[in-house]
């Protein structure tokens, strides 16, 4: 499968990305997969070939690119080094949620350009960080996401947070997934309840989930990876893009 490193243009420059492109004759629906904290790196090339091999055209963005470059995480040791942990989190609070929904607009309409893609909707899904990112693109561009999937995702229903994305659940025409683990205090119990609630009011079709893992279970150069549960990640994205994204070319 072919791999492009590529630049979207946004409102605020060029965003780096890497993009997917399956082997086969297309067209083949769209998937932007927003990586977890730390960043776009080889885990999530890596990631974002699996997903092309799944029969989808994959777009992954740097979303720190405003920031200019910077020294790749070891995501394994960076949340017991205060210093890396530091900078990990001066890099997340660069991000707003008013410029990840910017910048996904044009992440939409660069992926619906190309001959390769088919339907003018896309799926998202995202990891940590990501994983809220990807939700709250669904709820603030309605039907041009068709699906949308969030695993691990962090403080995606908070109380206190006005950008959380289970306010904007009567904005979503997605059909949504979401994937949380048992050991993960970024999505307590009472976050969930409350996005199942906001999800089932708005007629949103959804799934939440809870698996038997750590928080980062499915990003493999994370230090709580579980390939099970991974595994599971994987069948489960496939079976909600499969039911939820024109098909197109795509054999999956």
């Amino acid at each position: 499968m072919p791999q492009r490193s590529v630049e979207v243009s946004t409102e605020d420059g060029k965003c780096p990305c890497s993009l997917h492109v399956p082997d086969g004759d297309g067209p083949w629906p769209a998937v932007i997969m927003f990586p977890d904290a730390g960043g776009l790196r080889d885990t999530f090339r890596q990631m974002g070939e699996r997903m092309a091999g799944l029969g989808y055209v994959t777009l992954v963005p740097d979303f720190y690119y405003r920031v200019g470059g910077y020294e790749p995480f070891d995501l394994r040791t960076v949340f017991g080094d205060p210093a890396e942990r530091e900078r990990l989190m001066n890099l997340m609070r660069s991000v707003t949620a008013e410029m990840i929904v910017r910048d996904a607009r044009r992440f939409v309409d660069y992926l619906t350009s190309l001959p390769e893609t088919s339907g003018n909707g896309v799926g998202t899904t995202g990891y940590c960080m990501g994983g809220r990112l990807s939700l709250i693109v669904a709820g603030h561009l309605g039907d041009r996401v068709a699906a949308a999937a969030s695993f691990h995702g962090g403080n995606i229903a908070a109380s206190n947070d006005p950008d959380s994305p289970h306010l904007r659940a009567g904005d979503m025409a997605a059909t949504v997934y979401v994937a949380g683990a048992t050991d993960d205090g970024s999505f307590p119990d009472e976050q969930r309840d409350r996005l199942e609630d906001a999800l089932t009011e708005a007629g949103v079709r959804h799934t939440i989930e809870t698996y038997p893992a750590a928080h980062g279970f499915a990003v493999p150069d994370n230090a709580t990876y579980d390939a099970v549960a991974a595994e599971r990640h994987w069948e489960a994205m496939s079976s909600l893009f499969r039911s939820s994204l024109s098909s197109g070319g795509a054999t999956t």
